[in-house]
């Protein structure tokens, strides 16, 4: 199983926040905070499910303050319970909040890149993830 000593995972998880990063647009909230992926995350699946667990569990982690460190917590709770794939692609389907969210160098734009970062995330669902959530 990969734990949180791995570099793998380190790498994997850089190499994941990068992705969802961009050229993501810059998005403010009410109160002027930064918007990022997580809030891309949050929109995407709030539209496809009643309630994400993950979500729901990263929101109730009273420690984390800022929208990077819920998305950080979001991708390994994802990754230890199988679901970042089906996760991504369920925030992925909707091409108008994509164009909302994204520029157009950005891969998930592209539906052959899609499709290949989705590949790719599903094949990840065979690993063990042990990681403190």
């Amino acid at each position: 199983p990969v734990t949180d000593g791995s570099r793998e995972l380190h790498s994997l998880c850089a190499q994941l926040e990068f992705l969802l990063q961009f050229d993501l647009k810059e998005k403010r909230s009410f109160f002027g905070q930064r918007k990022d992926y997580w809030d891309f995350l949050c929109q995407g699946l709030a539209r496809c499910r009643q309630e994400h667990e993950g979500v729901h569990f990263v929101t109730s982690l009273d420690k984390l303050k800022t929208p990077v460190g819920r998305g950080r917590a979001f991708l390994r709770y994802c990754l230890v319970h199988r679901q970042l794939a089906e996760s991504l692609q369920l925030c992925l389907l909707d091409p108008e909040s994509l164009c909302e969210w994204y520029y157009a160098r950005s891969p998930f734009l592209s539906p052959k890149r899609r499709a290949e970062i989705l590949g790719s995330l599903y094949e990840l669902d065979c690993v063990t993830f042990h990681l403190a959530l």
